[in-house]
């Protein structure tokens, strides 16, 4: 146990953190395509011509929640909650345009950008974490969290 974390789960991270860069590595390294989770529901979906084998991206986001789902059975994990379906959906959306605007996602350009040390990726990611760190700045100073 960490003291000043007393929840964190540095195994369960560290083995999650390893699935996703395997990941990452064989579809880079089997396909020659980024996993980026938008650029990849764009092609499951439609809305993007080009990038994956839309089987390929439709598996790999139909995966995401079903692999959760399989993993928390077998965890007995704690059920998500969130404060409406309504904001859930508004998120969503904000997340989506945000995607859009800056040309990929945090898995994208988080996880297989900076790998490949693209000064893109570099440069979204810090503004990635900076909004992060800022947003909980904020609301620990609202006394929200």
């Amino acid at each position: 146990m960490i003291p000043a974390f007393p929840h964190a789960q540095p195994v369960e991270g560290l083995i999650g953190g390893l699935m996703i860069g395997i990941a990452a590595a064989i579809m880079l390294l089997g396909l020659g395509r980024i996993a980026g989770v938008s650029g990849l529901a764009a092609r499951a979906t439609g809305l993007a011509d080009s990038g994956a084998p839309r089987n390929i991206a439709i598996a790999f986001i139909i995966g995401l929640p079903v692999g959760a789902l399989i993993t928390s059975l077998l965890s007995g994990g704690a059920p998500a909650r969130f404060p409406s379906i309504g904001l859930l959906l508004i998120a969503g959306l904000i997340v989506g345009f945000g995607t859009r605007l800056g040309s990929g996602c945090t898995s994208g350009h988080g996880v297989c950008g900076v790998s490949r040390l693209s000064p893109r990726s570099l440069l979204a990611t810090a503004l990635f974490m900076g909004s992060g760190f800022a947003t909980v700045a904020v609301l620990r100073l609202a006394g929200a969290i």
